[in-house]
């Protein structure tokens, strides 16, 4: 895959450059360590994520052709081309169905939604370090959610590019289950930060349904089931869920389809975020703040519409 421009990448302590000028040119080649013996890991697992030049389209998932399911993205206001945004997605659910689905397939039209605007996908660095899936993720515009890809994508490549984090992440997805809504948020500020040093404006959006497609079974506080869970959580980036969804031909029995719900996800309001080099901790804290109100805000004014009734409040944790 070709991408624009040229960016650097940093693997296990190496560092090289990437640089796609035209052939002949004396930058057109990887510029790799002289250290041999390391080509080959480069090569399987080690090699840098490239940006593509423009997001393509993973096929969708089987289980969306079922007609029993219903995915849907709502816009609620339109998105300027001249301007880079940061969505928050919210929530997570047990494999972030709604996220995958709608920004980096065509399962709902978000090119024709969005004109101009070029979704990306963020996900665990970890998922890039395995041939095969890394090429399949980088074919929808899927990228890793660490800081210098998202640093290139936000100052190297144009505007009109929009950065999509499941902000709540492995903790999120622990407390996932039917009938709840609450987000992992108030202590959640990187995502601010970088909206800030780049000028990016942040784009609040819940899916509705999220949690009711698949079934977990949940672990208290303080029980083994939640240590071990917290411990992959710390060391290797997710969290352990024993979950369960229907049979691939019914649905009266367990298996990894989703259960037929709908999953509606509300794209929100912009808010606007200027640029600042060297944001302060009162910065962050400032349009964090705006940020849950907005989310909360959003929230409560879909709800009805999506079958929860007027008493259910959003929880924050």
């Amino acid at each position: 895959m070709r991408g624009p421009g040229a960016f650097h990448w940093r693997s296990k302590g190496m560092r090289g450059k990437v640089s796609h000028s035209p052939p002949g040119d004396s930058q057109s080649q990887w510029q790799l360590p002289r250290v041999s013996g390391q080509l080959c890991r480069v090569a399987w697992g080690r090699a840098p994520w490239v940006l593509p030049p423009s997001p393509g389209r993973v096929p969708v998932p089987l289980c969306w052709h079922d007609p029993s399911f219903s995915l849907q993205l709502v816009k609620t206001h339109n998105l300027v081309t001249t301007r880079n945004y940061i969505f928050g997605y919210h929530p997570h659910g047990i494999m972030g169905l709604g996220a995958f689905c709608n920004f980096s397939t065509e399962a709902t039209e978000v090119s024709k939604k969005f004109p101009g605007i070029r979704p990306y996908l963020a996900t665990l660095a970890g998922n890039f370090r395995m041939p095969v899936l890394r090429e399949y993720l980088m074919s929808g515009g899927i990228c890793p959610v660490n800081r210098d890809t998202i640093d290139y994508l936000l100052s190297k490549n144009g505007s009109g590019n929009a950065i999509i984090i499941v902000v709540g992440g492995a903790a999120e997805s622990l407390s996932s289950m039917p009938g709840k809504n609450a987000v992992t948020l108030r202590n959640r500020k990187g995502f601010v930060k970088l909206a800030l040093r780049h000028g990016a404006d942040l784009v609040p959006t819940y899916s509705f349904g999220e949690n009711e497609v698949y079934k977990q079974v949940i672990f208290e506080e303080g029980s083994w089931g939640r240590w071990v869970q917290k411990k992959f959580q710390k060391y290797i980036g997710f969290a352990p869920c024993i979950f369960h969804g229907r049979g691939l031909f019914s649905s009266d029995t367990w298996g990894l389809v989703p259960y037929s719900k709908p999953i509606t996800t509300v794209v929100g309001e912009p808010i606007t975020i200027p640029k600042l080099e060297h944001p302060t901790q009162q910065d962050i804290d400032l349009y964090h703040a705006m940020y849950m109100e907005a989310l909360v805000k959003l929230f409560d004014k879909h709800k009805t519409k999506f079958g929860l009734p007027e008493t259910e409040v959003l929880e924050v944790n």
